[in-house]
């Protein structure tokens, strides 16, 4: 240890103003290595490994299957936003508003209820967004005229005209074939892994595999189109 002279109170306070910081004990520099690691986690490079690794035909299949699930989920939800005679707040799921300039779905931006079966009551949390939601609803393809009292949205639901009806039909039949094109999309991504498959299986396993996912890909297809028969149907009775 070496001794040093009591300086002054001055000399004590010049000395504060210009101490030499004191060097980080290692313990503390130990502790930004975590914050390294993790960044190594994400490197892209990690990424390009992950995607090299050779393809499981069976987790193929699985992911299939579950891509053509969601397909025929987001069918029946766009279903459901065809209106019929009776009112339904889902028909308002595929409206869009413009809000603070970006297009915002309007079920985020209001509360809408169904006070009786030919009134549908939109009520938006921000007052200042109602002309906006009037705007989208005149504009979408609904085919209503909303009332606008300042407060809320009044959407009366008439009954189908014969024309009405035909026109809705040709919706859900361009709806049906959306949802066809999606199934047909994730059958020819299901394929595409399979092929890469060409060098480690036989031509008969790759055959058999192709074959079980144009089996799923017809079955979800039918399923399409039971939906497609069921929604004309609806509209028919209304």
């Amino acid at each position: 240890l070496v001794s040093f002279p009591v300086p002054s109170d001055t000399t004590m306070h010049a000395a504060a103003c210009t101490f030499t910081p004191v060097r980080v004990p290692a313990a503390f520099r130990a502790r930004a290595q975590p914050s390294r690691r993790v960044s190594a986690r994400a490197h892209p490079r990690l990424v390009v490994r992950a995607a090299d690794e050779e393809v499981d035909p069976d987790e193929v299949l699985m992911d299939c299957e579950e891509r053509f699930e969601k397909s025929i989920d987001a069918i029946r939800t766009n279903f459901n936003t065809v209106r019929t005679g009776r009112a339904n707040a889902a028909i308002l799921d595929r409206v869009e508003v413009e809000y603070y300039g970006a297009m915002t779905p309007l079920k985020t931006i209001a509360n809408a209820t169904t006070p009786d079966a030919q009134t549908i009551l939109i009520q938006p949390f921000d007052k200042g967004a109602i002309k906006d939601i009037e705007k989208a609803l005149m504009m979408s393809d609904l085919g209503l005229t909303p009332g606008n009292d300042g407060q809320c949205i009044r959407l009366n639901i008439p009954a189908l005209t014969a024309d009405r009806r035909n026109e809705l039909a040709k919706l859900v039949s361009k709806l049906g074939e959306d949802g066809k094109v999606a199934i047909r999309n994730v059958r020819r991504d299901a394929m595409k892994s399979i092929g890469t498959l060409k060098k480690s299986l036989g031509e008969d396993q790759i055959k058999g595999f192709e074959e079980q996912i144009e089996k799923l890909t017809g079955e979800y297809v039918k399923q399409v189109d039971a939906l497609v028969t069921k929604k004309e149907e609806e509209l028919k009775k209304v």
